[in-house]
C-alpha cells in the first residue's frame, strides 16, 4: 500500500478498550513510543484488533489520507 501520510509506524497492539461506540487503541512502536488511537468499535471489530496483533500507526494533519493498494 502507498499512501500519502508521511508519519507511518509498525507496532504491535498493547491495550484495545472497546466502548459501545468508539475503541481506544494504543500501538507500541519503535523506541517504544505509544501511540493511541480513537476509532469506531465498527472499525476496530472489523479490523480485528487485538491485543499482540501487529498494527500500522498512520498520522497526518490534514483529515484526508490518499492511499492506493
Amino acid at each position: 500500500m502507498k499512501i500519502s501520510a508521511r508519519n507511518h509506524w509498525t507496532g504491535t497492539i498493547k491495550h484495545v478498550v472497546k466502548g459501545p461506540v468508539s475503541t481506544e487503541v494504543t500501538i507500541v512502536v519503535a523506541g517504544g513510543l505509544e501511540v493511541v488511537a480513537v476509532i469506531s468499535t465498527h472499525s476496530a471489530e472489523a479490523l480485528g484488533l487485538a491485543v499482540g496483533k501487529a498494527a500500522h500507526a498512520l498520522v497526518k494533519a490534514s483529515s484526508v489520507i490518499v492511499a492506493t493498494e
